[in-house]
């Protein structure tokens, strides 16, 4: 049986899709992009979107009750790889310990285009 997870603490889905879902005590999450959920607005710079895209994921996972040491991968979207390095240093202070498996790629285009996009799979 699947569970529907969202909140107001993160942007809401901007098409047909849930924020996350839970199966079996696993949680996946859509997408999160770097918008603020209390003011719509996207800052500006990677550094500052990388920040409030995981903010926003953190956010996602805290009401689904998955903490940030129970994700166990994560895929990070951004649209410059020489972001790459900017990108890491935020990622870092949110995932410190026993780090998820990872993958980042560079793409052509995000939603809103934005400069980051971050998915996680969690376990409760």
């Amino acid at each position: 049986m699947k569970k529907i997870i969202s909140t107001e603490k993160a942007p809401a889905a901007i098409g047909p899709y849930s924020q996350a879902i839970e199966v079996n005590g696993m949680v996946y999450t859509s997408g999160v992009i770097p918008v603020n959920p209390a003011t719509q607005e996207i800052p500006e710079g990677i550094e500052a979107q990388a920040d409030q895209a995981i903010s926003n994921l953190i956010a996602l996972l805290k009401e689904a009750g998955v903490p940030a040491e129970n994700v166990v991968k994560t895929t990070v979207f951004i649209k410059d790889m020489n972001d790459f390095g900017k990108v890491n240093e935020i990622y870092s202070k949110y995932f410190t310990f026993d780090c998820p498996a990872r993958s980042c790629v560079e793409v052509a285009r995000l939603p809103k285009d934005v400069l980051i996009e971050i998915e996680a799979i969690g376990v409760k």
